[in-house]
């Protein structure tokens, strides 16, 4: 099966595709088998075939951690080709989402999908809803990854369906010309399978858990996987407070864990994103152990909040660190938790940065309090003065206010610019009677170039949204209640849903087929032949879909 980017074959003499060369196959050992194979068809085989790809998780990881070093080479020669993705928490949603882009944008390059541990927690945990602070099973990860990439697959053996029964039907027909095309269709088809960065938030527990848990994932598909340095027992939400980081020697030892079971998986070339939450974080869980002035461990302490004291001023159960003849004593709090300077956070995320790239990360994630493309890019360049080809997976997190943040950033241009900013009220930008103004419209124009901007200047690989699904289910779901169960009753459903689904091409109208009841009435012929009892038939309310 050939797939996006391969020359299509256009001439006879050429090699036959991978369906024609299963046909072949197929014949061969049918022919061995004699007269007890007469029922089997060799074009149904190789049918089959095309719509099972991918056999294990381990070939989707391979596969997917190939697209992902692919891009990453071609971002670091064209910035504008940076990629994006969506995250998603359940099977049918990463389906719907690939099958749309498809649709519309004709192919899925450098396009993949997120799966966001804040929405495995509130949506996919046996406990129920839960905050994003790694209390969800570990199990629930890897069982979204092989859900995702289930119906993913299923996308693709719903679109074959439908090209081999146009292919049958243009061969009843005995129009060649659509034999030809269709055959095309099918030899230079691309497949929904992209890649998943998959979330694994602080490793759950120490190394050996994560290396356990990073398997798992890695067998289900994931061919890049997103840790950070937080630690694992209190591990918060990047966008609220109370995140405790942990020393740099903590957290290589988890990548090199993530690292290890991709290689013993043979994935040799799978992605570790390293993410750091140093810049919302104000705490450490430990004092880094330093053997020597100026090491790993001495630069981490050395952002801690401390007060120089005297030997006369130590007390029982005092923490102490000594450093150039002076005794320093760092600021415990009740929680046993130690305190870092304040204004200390963009240095530690630089350092952080560096130090996960030269010990085993690919890429950086840099966990921000709000979009700004030159608060990135400040981190970005102190980065690649040491990596220069530093590159990050960044968060257009639905945690930040879009709509106030850009129109802030627009009102300090404009000020900046020496315009005539007296109209606006700087706190309030967010009300309505500024939706028409110019500032309104000069932000609306940031936002939507921000991912372009982003990528140019602070050296943004990819884009993604945590979780956009989690508010779009949300929204459609209000939308449809407030009319249903109200004044406009079905028609809520028939004007708001139905109808948009019909004259927008939403492939879900057809439900049964997407479903698979169309792939299992053709499985039934293949099996049962004349014999086969078709849901399908006239009587199928699907047909009033055209």
């Amino acid at each position: 099966m050939l797939v996006a980017g391969t020359p299509a074959l256009t001439a006879k003499d050429e090699a036959m595709t991978a369906y024609e060369d299963d046909i072949r196959a197929v014949e061969a050992l049918k022919s061995e088998h004699g007269s007890a194979w007469d029922a089997i068809n060799p074009e149904y085989v190789a049918r089959m075939r095309a719509q099972n790809r991918f056999k294990t998780g381990l070939e989707i990881a391979q596969y997917t951690a190939d697209i992902m070093r692919r891009d990453m080479a071609e971002y670091d020669a064209d910035s504008s080709v940076y990629t994006q993705s969506l995250g998603v928490w359940h099977g049918f949603i990463g389906q719907q989402k690939l099958i749309s882009i498809k649709k519309h944008l004709k192919s899925t390059n450098k396009r993949y999908l997120y799966l966001s541990g804040w929405m495995v927690a509130a949506l996919r945990s046996e406990f129920g809803p839960l905050p994003d602070q790694s209390m969800h099973e570990k199990t629930a990860v890897p069982a979204l990854i092989e859900e995702l990439y289930t119906f993913l697959r299923q996308a693709d053996a719903r679109e074959l369906d439908l090209l081999f029964t146009k292919l049958d039907d243009a061969r009843l027909a005995g129009d060649e010309t659509a034999v030809e095309f269709i055959q095309s269709q099918i030899d230079n088809y691309e497949t929904h399978v992209v890649p998943i960065i998959a979330d694994i938030d602080a490793g759950f527990g120490n190394p050996e858990a994560t290396y356990l848990l990073a398997k798992k994932m890695i067998e289900a598909g994931a061919c890049a996987i997103q840790i950070e340095n937080q630690v694992s027992d209190e591990k918060q939400c990047g966008h609220q407070d109370g995140k405790v980081t942990v020393p740099h020697e903590d957290f290589l030892a988890k990548i090199n864990a993530v690292r290890y079971a991709f290689l013993e998986l043979g994935i040799d070339n799978g992605v570790i994103v390293a993410r750091t939450d140093s810049l919302g974080a104000g705490l450490t869980q430990k004092i880094a152990v330093s053997a020597e002035p100026g090491d790993l461990g001495d630069q981490y302490n050395a952002f801690l909040d401390v007060e120089e004291i005297s030997g006369d001023e130590l007390t029982d159960g005092d923490v102490i660190i000594r450093r150039e003849g002076k005794l320093l004593r760092p600021k415990r709090l009740a929680s046993n938790l130690y305190q870092f300077r304040k204004g200390t956070g963009e240095e530690r995320c630089v350092l952080d940065c560096i130090t996960s790239l030269q010990n085993g990360a690919d890429l950086l994630w840099i966990e921000t309090e709000k979009p700004h493309v030159e608060q990135i890019a400040g981190m970005v360049d102190a980065i690649r003065e040491v990596i220069p080809n530093a590159k990050l997976v960044y968060n257009n997190s639905p945690s930040f206010n879009w709509t106030l943040n850009f129109r802030q950033q627009a009102y300090d241009l404009l000020a900046e610019q020496g315009a005539d900013v007296s109209a606006y009220d700087r706190a309030d930008l967010m009300n309505v009677s500024y939706d028409d103004t110019e500032l309104a419209r000069l932000a609306d124009e940031k936002i939507r170039t921000f991912q372009k901007d982003g990528s140019a200047r602070a050296g943004i690989f990819h884009h993604l949204i945590t979780l956009p699904t989690y508010h779009t289910a949300a929204l459609s779901t209000d939308d449809l209640a407030k009319g249903y169960f109200a004044e406009e009753g079905m028609l809520a459903y028939v004007k708001g849903v139905q109808r948009r689904e019909i004259r927008e091409g939403i492939a879900t109208v057809k439900h049964q087929n997407m479903a698979g009841s169309d792939i299992g009435d053709n499985h039934k012929e293949y099996f049962a032949g004349d014999a086969a009892l078709k849901a399908g038939g006239k009587d199928n309310t699907m047909n009033q879909f055209g």
